[in-house]
């Protein structure tokens, strides 16, 4: 069995984008960096985050328009 620590797994780079950030614009953000979360904030505050998973189940698949719908939304 390997014996592999978390900070040898994980990327270390957090991704910051706006909760007016559009969905589109985060997945584009994800593919670059090749990650599957998106650290989400509202000024400086931290607002949340939103996985790749949650852009295709709860807009794709909802029918929601990526280049309109936000983050924060």
């Amino acid at each position: 069995m390997n014996n592999y620590r978390v900070a040898d797994l994980m990327t270390r780079q957090v991704v910051y984008l706006s909760a007016q950030t559009t969905l589109d614009e985060a997945a584009r953000a994800m593919a670059d960096a090749d990650i599957g979360d998106i650290v989400v904030t509202d000024g400086q505050n931290l607002f949340g985050m939103v996985t790749d998973r949650d852009i295709v189940v709860r807009a794709v698949a909802e029918h929601k328009d990526p280049a309109k719908t936000t983050l924060g939304s």
